[in-house]
Parts: structure tokens; sequence; C-alpha cells
């Protein structure tokens, strides 16, 4: 079949070309945008009298019909056409003969397919960030339940200080915020129209760019035809904050892995998201929170090949711009899949309390609250430092913690140290002392809670 540009060749190309060519395996899913686009399209050109609107009318009404039919299954998408643009194009022509062929006045595939990828990632993600909410939502839900939930926070994987588990999903619910706002703030800079650009330099044709704009929820135009085809960079914002997102997911994911693992055993993970084992029958496999941290690399991949492909491309179109695709395909399905898990994995996973408590306590976490135990009665810190860090080395070479070590032990460090320094250094009291805005107190981890919710109202 000779294609719809043949003229200056007679359209003819090798069936390996035709398939290496071929786009609509992949860019069939942006067909709602296709026909809607189109619509607009053949809206405006019968307005300005480009074509009759009598034309202009059989072309919508056509459109409409070609669109239910995809949707109810009554047509089949062509896979021997060379894209969605081509495919849509030729179904039209064959149900109402020349006047579909007036359709592709005063445009090109250029600006087409720049329109249809911008509005199918509006939508797509408009769906991501109610998925980012939701997570959001059940790590706030959970947060709330443990805001008093001991456990030993860390730095370099070493137990530190003690924290609220509230205090630590919470961390995860701020940085999913940015997330979205990141996502909401990218949406902005791509919610801008390039149809009207039509391959390169625009048309000699009085179009109304605006009419097409407001009809397809656009907030402006591309005011430079250029850039209007060959801009792409709201596919790197939106992939690099994609991976932004999947970082944080990934971190999240290697927390709950650890968590899990019977070194940590501070979590358990519902059965509805782990695995088994074909050999091993004792195990439970925290597979999805593995998946979420491996297809990270992917994502990350890319936003890689969206950035090289763009590198070295001068102006305006090259066919190098149809690799946009699959990448951002690829990411999009991808992050809303994590998702999608990750926010039930939360909601459902069992904490187990005591276990984070114990841990808390074997950690000598709160060391540092000695130390200022003897700096509110007048010591130094660095002084108080120093002998915290030798009663810390006592407390471990007579195996026992500070909370036990008798008071007698105490005074030979210092004569600061009163009967009080109990109460002082009680794990659950070293969280709750924590009183400064961001702190993991309750007040402090319930602040932080209603904050949350509500950026999400």
């Amino acid at each position: 079949m000779a294609k719809m540009w043949a003229g200056r060749t007679a359209g003819q190309t090798d069936k390996i070309a035709d398939d290496f060519n071929s786009s609509i395996p992949f860019d069939c899913r942006m067909y709602k945008q296709d026909i809607k686009g189109s619509m607009a399209h053949a809206a405006m050109l019968g307005a300005k009298g480009i074509i009759a609107q009598e034309d202009a009318d059989k072309i919508i009404d056509a459109l409409q019909t070609i669109l239910d039919d995809l949707q109810s299954g009554a047509l089949e998408f062509d896979m021997s056409c060379e894209d969605i643009h081509m495919f849509v194009e030729q179904v039209l022509t064959e149900r109402i003969g020349d006047t579909g062929k007036k359709l592709h006045t005063a445009r090109s595939r250029n600006d087409q397919v720049a329109l249809d990828l911008r509005m199918y990632l509006r939508e797509e993600v408009s769906d991501i960030i109610a998925l980012v909410r939701e997570l959001i939502a059940a790590l706030t839900d959970k947060a709330e339940e443990n805001k008093a939930t001991i456990m030993p926070g860390y730095t370099h994987l070493q137990r530190a200080q003690p924290i609220s588990f509230g205090h630590h999903l919470m961390a995860y619910a701020m940085m999913l915020l940015r997330d979205a706002d990141r996502l909401g703030d990218a949406m902005k800079r791509m919610n801008v129209s390039p149809i009207g650009c039509c391959a390169l330099a625009g048309t000699t044709y009085d179009t109304d760019r605006y009419m097409e704009a407001a009809a397809l929820g656009f907030d402006e135009i591309a005011l430079n035809s250029l850039d209007g085809v060959s801009d792409r960079d709201y596919c790197v914002e939106l992939l690099s904050a994609f991976s932004v997102l999947m970082m944080h997911l990934s971190r999240m994911s290697e927390e709950i892995i650890l968590w899990s693992s019977w070194e940590f055993k501070f979590i358990e993970l519902s059965d509805n998201y782990t695995t088994g084992s074909s050999i091993m029958p004792q195990k439970k496999n925290p597979d999805m929170a593995e998946l979420i941290r491996g297809k990270t690399g992917r994502v990350y991949g890319d936003l890689m090949a969206i950035l090289t492909t763009l590198k070295g491309l001068p102006l305006a179109y090259n066919k190098d711009m149809q690799e946009d695709k699959e990448g951002i395909f690829d990411a999009v399905d991808t992050v809303k899949m994590c998702l999608k898990v990750a926010s039930p994995m939360i909601a459902q996973m069992k904490v187990l309390p005591e276990n984070m408590k114990r841990a808390a306590q074997e950690g000598f976490i709160n060391a540092t609250d000695l130390a200022d135990y003897l700096v509110k009665k007048g010591m130094p810190f660095r002084t108080a430092y120093k002998i915290s860090g030798r009663l810390v080395a006592d407390c471990i070479a007579k195996k026992t913690t500070l909370e036990a070590l008798p008071f007698e032990e105490y005074k030979k460090y210092s004569e600061l140290f009163d009967e009080d320094l109990y109460a002082d250094i009680d794990i659950c009291a070293c969280a709750e002392k924590r009183i400064s805005v961001g702190g993991t107190s309750v007040k402090s981890v319930e602040n932080q809670i209603q904050f949350v919710r509500n950026k999400l109202k």
C-alpha cells in the first residue's frame, strides 16, 4: 500500500524499513488524544472558513464514531499503518471519502504528535499525582497509629537516637509531597499547545491557534513554531521528576526490606505483598518492595535515554524524536504500578513495637541525652560528651545498659549525677523531650501529620 505521504517518492518502502519506521505498536495508546485533537482542529478549520462548516461537522461526527468504535472494540488498530495519526486519517478517509482528506489542512504530523503526547502525559501525570497522594495518606495513617512507637533512629546504619516510627514514616510523606509538587510544576510548563506550528514554520492559512488550545484545555500556545515541534523538555522534566519519586520509593522499599528481615523484625508484611521460596518453606520474601527498588533503575534509564537522544539534535523535528515515546510510556507505566503496590503494602504491614523498642534500648541511643543531662547541670557539652562516651564503654564491658547501670557507678564519673537521671535517659522520655519543630515528640509528629493532611485537602 502506498503511504499517505507518497508524492516526492513512490511511497513504497521495504518491509524491514516499514517495521523499523513504524510507531503504531506503541503510539496507538494515544488514540483518544489524537482523535480529540483532530476534532478540535476540524472545528477550528470550520470556524475560520478554511474548510466548509458542513465538511468540518462531517469530519467531527466521523471522528467520534471512530473513537466510539475503538473503545467498544468494533474497530481494531491496523498495525500496517505507520503511526496512530496515519491510522486515524486512513479510517476517516475510508468512511467519508475526500472530505476526510481535508482534515490535515494547516497542520503536520510534527505538531500533531507533539500535541498528542502532551495531552496524553497530562492525563497520565494527573493520575500519578493522585496515586502519590494515596501513598502519602497511607503513610500518614500509619504514622498516626505509631506516633508514640519507639524505634532506633539511624545514621550510617548505626543506632543513633530514639525516634518514633510515626516520625520515620512522616519523613517519606514529606518527600512524596515534594514529588507531587514537582509533577504539578512540570504539568504547568507542559500545558502549552504546539498545534498550528505545523512542520516547523507555521502555516499560510489564517488559523486560530488559541481557539484550538482552549478547546483542548491548554493554558497557552507555543510562541515559536520551531520550538513547538521540537520541544521535548517536558518529557525530560517529567522523567526527572519520576526518577526522584522512584528514588524515594526505592529508599522506602530498602527500609521495608530491612525492617521485615529476621535481623530487624520491626514489621511484618502482609501475605498479599510477599512471596514464598520454591525450596525453603520458611521464607517470606519482600518481592514487591524489591521490585520497586529494582524498577527504579529502569526509570533512571528512561531519563538517560531521552537526554542522550535529544543532546545532538538540530532544529526542528528529527525522526530520532520518535524515541521519546517508548521511554516515557515505560516510565509512566512503571511509576503507576509501583505506586499502586506501595500504598496497600504500607497500609497492610504489621508493626512490631516491642521489637522496635528492644532494639532502641540495646543501642545506647540515649547517650546524647545523658550528655545533655550533665549540660543542664552546668557542665560544658564537650566534657559531658566524653563522660557519656566513657560510660557507654563501661556498659559495653559490663554487658549492661545505661538504664541498668547502678547509680553508684555514675557517681564515679561526676558528682552532678542525681537519682533523677534515670527518668531523663528513659528511651521513651528521650524521644518525647525532642520538642523542637520537626522533631520526634508525639506533639511534633501530630503537627507534621496535620500539616500533611491539610496539604492533601
